[in-house]
């Protein structure tokens, strides 16, 4: 078996291939195009497995290598700790390291959904996208009449007709705001739109339809909700326990023991999981949770149950 680390850039990919033994076999560089893959996947000794860091550009690689090797492995970027911490570091060094991590079983790998739910994905996070330039033209809209002056019900400013009314009869509109009020409202329009379609085929998919209608079944559940677990979670049946979707989702903290000392650091605040609740286990069952918005406390705690495996 030969091993191959990949050092992935926007216009170029370093690569080294070694043997199990540790041997340099290759190294060098090749374009970052399918032609210019092809042809170097042709000068490669058989069988081989391949390893990458996760960037921007892995997905379109992974998905061209797969069908070639023996296995394609994607390591998380922030556990590379032996090519974040080398004094001496470029290309040729990280793809060695790499395959060495590769070689040695040392690879802190991370999950790579299928193509078909990375195309999804890649969809809704575009519409969140939309969604914040909707915010900020919201926000300009607020802004330009809070710098003219212009008196308005804040709760009522962005509905159409109260919209339509303000520019028509407030005669506090400087006439100079008027056509950046008009652009600003329009684009506003038209993100709506894009959006409300962008969600409307996710749940019209049939590869997520019948999720998404067990999903919203949970009390709470709308369909960005449910969409949003779907697609950036993955198929659920990757966690072999509770305690490791849990761990996953960042919400128990890290246990850092050293001789008879044991600490526990608080949840992690960045969760892989856009959600607003807690989630805690109830009598090790991997059916139901309980689960309770961060302003609430325990007091007050339901519980919920959640998509069945």
């Amino acid at each position: 078996m030969y091993y191959i680390g990949l050092d992935v850039h926007k216009k170029t990919i370093s690569y080294c291939v070694k043997d199990a033994s540790g041997q340099v076999h290759q190294e060098g560089k090749v374009g970052a195009t399918r032609w210019e893959l092809d042809d170097w996947i042709k000068t490669l000794p058989q069988p081989w497995t391949v390893a990458m860091e996760a960037t921007i550009f892995t997905g379109w690689i992974y998905d061209h290598l797969l069908p070639h090797a023996q296995q394609v492995k994607v390591a998380h970027p922030l556990m590379l700790r032996a090519i974040a911490a080398a004094k001496k570091k470029n290309d040729r060094i990280d793809a060695g390291k790499i395959a060495d991590c590769l070689r040695c079983d040392f690879l802190p790998e991370c999950h790579m959904a299928s193509t078909a739910i990375r195309d999804r994905r890649r969809t809704l996070r575009y519409r969140h996208l939309l969604v914040r330039q909707m915010v900020q033209m919201k926000n300009r809209i607020s802004g330009l009449l809070m710098e003219t002056g212009v008196s308005h019900n804040k709760r009522r400013l962005h509905k159409v007709g109260y919209f339509r009314e303000l520019l028509a009869s407030n005669e506090e509109v400087n006439e100079s705001i008027r056509p950046l009020l008009r652009v600003s409202r329009d684009t506003i329009v038209r993100l709506q739109k894009t959006e409300y379609a962008l969600v409307s085929s996710l749940q019209r998919d049939p590869l997520l339809a019948e999720r998404i209608k067990r999903l919203r079944t949970v009390p709470g559940v709308g369909p960005i909700t449910a969409l949003t677990w779907a697609l950036e979670m993955g198929e659920v049946s990757r966690f072999p326990s509770i305690r490791q979707a849990i761990s996953y989702c960042g919400l128990c903290g890290d246990e850092k023991s050293s001789a008879d000392k044991v600490t526990r650091t608080p949840p992690n605040s960045a969760t892989n999981i856009s959600s607003v609740c807690w989630w805690k286990p109830r009598s090790w069952h991997p059916d139901r949770i309980i689960i309770w918005p961060w302003s609430m406390r325990e007091k007050n705690r339901r519980e919920m149950p959640i998509e069945r495996r």
